[in-house]
C-alpha cells in the first residue's frame, strides 16, 4: 500500500535516500532502442545536467547517480540547513529560475513598490518556496517533468514519459549508504555498458575521476523547456568525501574518496564473471572497518534493490505549481 510522503522522508531518520525513476513501459527512451534503432543516447546528459543544475539549486545534495538505458539511479542527501544561509532575495532567485512565481512577487522582484500587507504576503510565499527547495519530491518533479517536455518535443508527441511514481529508500546505516552508492556507481559494469568505472559514462564514479562539468553546456540544454534562462547560483560539486567517521556532526559523505575509489574498482571486478579467478581474497581496508564479509558485500552490492525490495515505497511527487 502507498504511504504518505511525511511516512517515507524522515531526517531524524537519515537525511540519505536511494532514488529510481524508471521510463513508461521501460522502454529504451533514454538510449539506443534495439527494435526500432533510434538513438536516445543524448537524452541521457540531459538528465545528468538537470540533476546537477537542480542539486545547485536545492537543499539537495547528490552523492551518487547513474543515468541507464530506460531508468536512473539517484542516491541524495537532504540538507535543509542550507537554506537557512539565504535571505528571502536568494530564495525567490532560486525558484523563480525554475517558475514565474506569483505577480506579485514578479512585482517586488522588479523593484515596484509594495504595500505592507502585500510585502508580508511575499515573505509568507518566500517561506513556502524555502520548504519546498529541501523537498525529494519537489527536487523529482523538476527534474522528471522538465526531461519530459523535452523528449516529447523531439519525438513531437504528447503523454507519459516516466512512470508516474517513483521509487524512495531511506538509507538508515553506513553500510547501506556505502553498498548502494557502490550498487548505483556500478550499474553499467553489470549492465555490460562499460568495462571499468573511469568508462562508465553518465555516472558519479566517473565525473569523480574526472571532474569536468560543463555549466554553460547544462544550461543551454534546458532552453528547449525555456527553463533555467537565467541560472545564477554557483555550481554545487558532488557530495564531498570527508575521510572517515567521527562523533561530530559531518556535511559530507562519511569515508575518504580513495578508499571507496578502491572499492568500487575491487567490488566491480569481484562482479565480473570472466574475473572471478583474479580477483584476490584481501579486502580493502574500508570493509574490514566496517566488518562487512566478501560474501555479504556481493550480495549488497549486486542485488540491492532486490534484497530491500520490500522496504521500497512509491512516491507521488505533488504537482501544483506552488
Amino acid at each position: 500500500m502507498t504511504r504518505p510522503r511525511k511516512a517515507l522522508i524522515s531526517l531524524t531518520d537519515t537525511p540519505y535516500y536511494h532514488i529510481t525513476s524508471r521510463c513508461v513501459r521501460r522502454a529504451f527512451l533514454c538510449g539506443v532502442d534495439h527494435y526500432s534503432g533510434r538513438n536516445y543516447e543524448h537524452r541521457r546528459q540531459w538528465i545528468v545536467d538537470r540533476i546537477r543544475l537542480l542539486s545547485s539549486l536545492f537543499a539537495i545534495d547528490v552523492c551518487a547517480y547513474a543515468v541507464m538505458s530506460n531508468h536512473y539511479h539517484l542516491v541524495l542527501k537532504l540538507c535543509p540547513a542550507q537554506m537557512d544561509d539565504l535571505d528571502d532575495d536568494q530564495i525567490m532567485e532560486r525558484w523563480c529560475a525554475l517558475f514565474r512565481g506569483p505577480l506579485l512577487v514578479q512585482r517586488y522582484r522588479s523593484g515596484e513598490p509594495l504595500s505592507a500587507p502585500e510585502k508580508l504576503t511575499v515573505s509568507d510565499i518566500t517561506r513556502v518556496w524555502r520548504g519546498k527547495l529541501a523537498n525529494i519530491s519537489w527536487f523529482m518533479r523538476c527534474l522528471n517533468q522538465t526531461i519530459a517536455r523535452q523528449a516529447n518535443l523531439e519525438d513531437k508527441c504528447t503523454g507519459k514519459f516516466w512512470e508516474c511514481r517513483f521509487s524512495s529508500q531511506a538509507l538508515k546505516t553506513e553500510e547501506a549508504l556505502l553498498s548502494c552508492m557502490a550498487y548505483v556507481d556500478l550499474n553499467p559494469i553489470r549492465a555490460g555498458m562499460a568495462d571499468s568505472p573511469e568508462t562508465s559514462e553518465h555516472t558519479s564514479i566517473q565525473e569523480r575521476i574526472n571532474p569536468v562539468f560543463n555549466l554553460k553546456q547544462a544550461v543551454e540544454s534546458q532552453t528547449q523547456t525555456n527553463d533555467l534562462p537565467d541560472f545564477k547560483t554557483k555550481l554545487k560539486p558532488l557530495l564531498h568525501f570527508e575521510g572517515s567517521a567521527t562523533n561530530n556532526h559531518q556535511q559530507g559523505i562519511p569515508y575518504a574518496f580513495r578508499d571507496y575509489l578502491e572499492l568500487v574498482g575491487w567490488t566491480g571486478r569481484f562482479t565480473r564473471q570472466d574475473k572471478r579467478g583474479v580477483i584476490g581474497t584481501d579486502l580493502p581496508p574500508i570493509l574490514e572497518r566496517l566488518r562487512i564479509s566478501p560474501e555479504q558485500w556481493h550480495i549488497n552490492t549486486t542485488q540491492f534493490e532486490a534484497i530491500h525490495a520490500r522496504r521500497f515505497n512509491r512516491i507521488t511527487p505533488n504537482l501544483d505549481t506552488g
